[in-house]
């Protein structure tokens, strides 16, 4: 299915503000969002400095397109791996009522994560600072992922924080169609693919339901 490339900082605004309706103090959120994730990136490795006169479409649209693929608004926990710079996860916090557990294992970008969800008072994120093979299991409704790992890897490293209703959105870039081929049958079928709404070569794998291990190994 086609939608609509957001292919300017303007685009991206004014989908947000569509799709989202965000209060006056959510738009200032994502705005103080943007600046401190800006300042940040002078210090660490979060964003390239390439994207930074497009952070409205290459970010936080990019992030909140996520959103719109789970409506559940208020609805379980919002589990992100590979936070880094808090996408999508920040902004999934800001535009919902979500609980959202960030999951980084490098303690600059977890004290940055902290930092960004006090100064904007953001009482829905939880940020844990470990490898997620540390981490407690507890289910989860919507798991996401920005580059945090090879599709299979992800999947079992992530298995067992889904559940039965639980949504799956990854982000895959050029790739999603291959990496989706290379899964055992069961799991290829809990997944389909949608056209990433920021890069037109881009695509977004959605999944739904419990990832087993007796599922991999059936071909």
């Amino acid at each position: 299915m086609s939608v609509e490339l957001l292919d300017n900082e303007d685009a991206a605004r004014a989908w947000i503000g569509e799709a989202f309706e965000p209060t006056a103090g959510q738009w200032t959120q994502l705005e103080r969002f943007i600046a401190l994730l800006i300042a940040e990136s002078a210090q660490q490795n979060l964003i390239a400095s390439s994207t930074i006169p497009t952070m409205w479409v290459r970010h936080i649209a990019d992030s909140a397109q996520l959103l719109a693929f789970d409506t559940r608004d208020g609805d379980g926990l919002w589990l992100d791996l590979g936070s880094g710079a808090g996408l999508p996860g920040l902004v999934v916090a800001i535009l919902s009522a979500r609980a959202v557990l960030l999951v980084e294992s490098r303690k600059r970008r977890c004290d940055f994560l902290r930092s960004v969800a006090a100064d904007l008072g953001l009482a829905n994120v939880e940020v844990v600072e470990a490898p997620l093979e540390r981490i407690d299991t507890r289910p989860v409704s919507t798991i996401s992922a920005r580059a945090f790992a090879p599709l299979d890897k992800l999947l079992d490293l992530s298995a067992r924080f889904s559940t039965e209703s639980t949504r799956w959105l990854l982000p895959k870039g050029r790739n999603a169609l291959k990496e989706l081929a290379l899964l055992p049958q069961p799991w290829q079928r809990m997944f389909h693919v949608e056209q990433s709404r920021t890069d037109a070569e881009s695509q977004i794998l959605i999944g739904s339901g419990k990832i087993t291990a007796k599922q991999r190994g059936k071909r």
